[in-house]
């Protein structure tokens, strides 16, 4: 058994273009740690956590973030804080799948 729980989650994810896919690495009472693959030119729409704070972890290619009406593209591996209450999404401005995990904590009540 393996401590590793990306690498098997992340192997049965493989979006089309324009289509994002996701998979729950981690779902626990106070966190949730989700991995998103996002096909080219796939968005995740921006949206905000009013209780929560959300951590993007950018694992492979380059995912253009979205905050507060910013954007910047972050190549792996990269750290985004998204303070709660913050607006936030991404998108994969690239020819390739990108992928991500986004941790939430604490998880709404």
């Amino acid at each position: 058994m393996s401590l590793d729980r990306y690498t098997d989650a992340i192997d049965e994810l493989e979006p089309a273009d324009g289509e994002i896919e996701t998979t729950e690495l981690v779902v626990e009472e106070d966190v949730l740690v989700k991995a998103f693959a996002l096909g080219p030119d796939a968005q995740l729409e921006p949206h905000e956590h009013g209780d929560s704070t959300n951590v993007f972890h950018v694992l492979e290619g380059t995912v253009t973030v979205l905050q507060d009406g910013e954007n910047e593209a972050i190549e792996a591996p990269g750290v985004v804080l998204h303070e709660r209450g913050l607006e936030h999404g991404a998108r994969n401005d690239t020819d390739e799948t990108v992928v991500f995990t986004a941790s939430l904590c604490p998880l709404p009540s």
